[in-house]
């Protein structure tokens, strides 16, 4: 199985929340399990029956500023606006290398306003705010790969 196929598997048993996941292409079969440790951190086990291996993976590991609790408290509550992504990419929260974050937590934006940048095909495109208010999450990393229609930010 393709490394960015168990990459997003892994990533939606994160974000979901959902305790097991069992997928089967063929020949190979890949079961990833969550489990939450005595620290209260999410460990992912992801046992590949086709090559008999077993692999750990903490959540720190994982590309996610917030915790997927979180992630999914923010996206459900009313009157939030989403920024999602509008190609697939990767996201730049930095105009440049050294340069300070477009937008920080806690921050009032205008309609207009660069939030992020999405890279696609060596083409930047400028992520602008639809509507004012104020940055409550950031959902993402800078220089994480993102789908389509992934939510970026999230503004109140």
């Amino acid at each position: 199985m393709d490394i960015r196929k168990l990459k997003k598997l892994i990533t939606l048993v994160e974000v979901s929340g959902i305790a097991e996941l069992e997928v089967s292409e063929g020949e190979e079969s890949v079961r990833i399990i969550r489990t939450v440790n005595h620290t209260g951190h999410s460990v992912l086990h992801n046992t590949h029956a086709a090559q008999t291996t077993q692999k750990s993976v903490t959540s720190t590991e994982l590309p996610s500023m917030i915790t997927p609790i979180q992630k999914r408290s923010y996206l459900s509550e009313v009157g939030s606006y989403i920024v999602r992504s509008p190609m697939v990419g990767t996201v730049y929260l930095t105009p440049s290398a050294n340069a300070s974050a477009f937008v920080k937590v806690g921050q009032k934006v205008h309609s207009g306003d660069t939030l992020c940048i999405v890279e696609a095909m060596k083409m930047m495109n400028h992520i602008e705010a639809e509507q004012s208010g104020i940055v409550k999450a950031i959902l993402v990393e800078n220089g994480q790969p993102v789908e389509f229609d992934e939510p970026l930010l999230v503004i109140d």
